[in-house]
């Protein structure tokens, strides 16, 4: 496929006009490559590793959600050589997708709340309140754990999720207005969790923003690179 036809597949997938203003410049496509593309990869974060096994795939195009050109440059080296340097020498595009893939059909957010089995989403700024289908355990389980909750809660009869770094004071009070009994997102910090009006549900950034990268993939017949982050929990 022509890059031309591909970038505006991927503008129709998630459209650049959902995105929030601080995404402005940091969104599309960032890195220019070939301008055939057989084959495309997909990833949550374009680390130095993901980059390295796009370019043993034989990968055209790398879609990311997280770019690795967040604050601009004013020179190349460590990390961002460490990414930049194979995708360049490969050939390989890099495209981002990042708050206008959380709003978008299928993106981020509906993708969290199908996996948790939400039902009746109703959409906020950021993220959607939904009917919980099942038990908080459940749902733990179904994000893979590692989860941490502030606040007494037991089955919430609604549940507000935020994929990524949510916990903003305003989308909580928003959550609670539509009636949410708890807040899922990730990256809480102690001043939030003492005065948000609702429970806490703390669960990691990976785990709440990958799977959806991970379905597009999937349903675009892309290859998924997973890329954990080494993490470890000690009791």
């Amino acid at each position: 496929m022509h890059i031309a036809d591909l970038l505006a597949h991927l503008d129709g997938i998630a459209p650049p006009e959902l995105a929030e203003e601080y995404d402005t410049g940091r969104i599309g496509l960032v890195v220019e490559g070939c301008e055939e593309v057989e084959t495309v990869c997909c990833a949550l974060d374009a680390t130095p590793a993901v980059a390295g096994a796009a370019v043993r795939m034989g990968a055209g195009m790398l879609v990311v959600h997280h770019t690795p050109l967040w604050e601009p440059l004013t020179g190349i080296a460590g990390r961002a050589a460490a990414v930049l340097r194979p995708l360049i020498s490969g050939g390989v595009n890099l495209y981002v997708m990042h708050t206008n893939f959380d709003r978008a059909p299928g993106g981020v957010n509906e993708t969290l709340a199908e996996i948790l089995g939400l039902v009746d989403p109703v959409p906020m700024t950021m993220g959607v309140v939904g009917r919980c289908t099942a038990g908080l355990d459940e749902m733990v389980a179904r994000i893979g754990g590692n989860v941490r909750i502030w606040g007494e809660i037991n089955d919430p009869g609604h549940l507000a999720v935020v994929g990524g770094s949510g916990f903003d004071p305003e989308l909580i009070a928003e959550a609670a207005r539509l009636g949410a009994d708890a807040f899922l997102s990730a990256e809480l910090k102690h001043h939030v969790a003492r005065t948000s009006p609702l429970p806490c549900i703390e669960s990691t950034h990976y785990a709440l923003e990958a799977p959806a990268m991970q379905a597009l993939a999937e349903r675009s017949g892309w290859e998924y690179i997973e890329d954990l982050p080494a993490v470890r929990t000690i009791a």
